[in-house]
């Protein structure tokens, strides 16, 4: 069976054991839609009450592993999850509120240079500064994703640094931890150790989060449309997953 076959007979994930799992949730395209720009995305009074919920219900095992900044999830969320991976592992806030981080690369201020360079040739073009990474989102330029993707691996190769893609977004970012690293290390902490991992994500940045849980006895869910993924289950988009998280409720 290929990959995509495999993909494609993907179920649903059965009804979530609160007091038996881990909780690890990524946050555009799982808890949030994606939006046209990423400064569209606000605080949503179902998603917060949602969450603050089950970080209850779970004792405080519940993380969101984002690509967002430290400062973006907690806006979005309204702080309602203490544990958070950021900037796609680079940044990490253990459930104790102290905040670890990656040292940013020095090719980062030439990557921002560029994009901007790049960006300057379509209004529809977002640079979008992270502090330890650099994107440049095409979603309203779509005629640019070729030249996008040509200008952010040119920069990878001269500046060595990591270039992430995205749905619609090219992200060079400073080598480091990813999302599955962020999952292992909160693992080892209480009060997620010892638990089943969950992770719940969209896109191809979260397939070290599949892939880690994976390796740990977990499971990985993904979210919306199919394609080839490390996941075993899968949810139509933001809504199903929202209501089969409340369902566990």
């Amino acid at each position: 069976m290929t990959t995509q076959e495999i993909t494609a007979a993907l179920p649903a994930p059965k009804a979530l054991r609160l007091n038996e799992i881990a909780l690890f949730l990524d946050l555009d395209g799982t808890l949030a839609p994606i939006a046209a720009r990423p400064q569209d995305v606000r605080p949503d009074p179902r998603r917060t009450s949602l969450l603050a919920r089950l970080s209850g219900a779970l004792e405080g095992r519940l993380a969101v592993v984002s690509g967002r900044t430290l400062t973006d999830v907690d806006r979005i969320l309204e702080g309602k999850v203490t544990s958070v991976a950021a900037v796609h592992g680079l940044i990490l806030r253990d459930p104790h509120g102290r905040v670890t981080q990656a040292e940013p690369h020095p090719g980062l201020a030439e990557a921002r240079r560029r994009f901007g360079d790049f960006a300057a040739r379509d209004s529809g073009l977002i640079v979008e500064e992270k502090g330890l990474s650099v994107a440049l989102h095409y979603r309203l330029a779509r005629a640019q994703a070729e030249a996008a993707r040509v200008c952010a691996q040119a920069l990878a190769d001269e500046t060595g640094l990591f270039l992430q893609a995205g749905d619609m977004v090219e992200e060079l970012r400073t080598p480091g931890p990813t999302k599955g690293d962020s999952v292992a290390a909160f693992l080892q902490m209480a009060p997620f150790a010892g638990a089943r991992p969950v992770f719940v994500g969209d896109d191809a940045t979260d397939e070290h989060g599949f892939e880690a849980v994976s390796e740990t006895g977990g499971v990985g869910v993904l979210i919306g449309p199919l394609r080839p993924t490390s996941a075993r289950f899968r949810l139509a988009g933001v809504d199903a997953a929202l209501a089969w998280l409340e369902a566990a409720l």
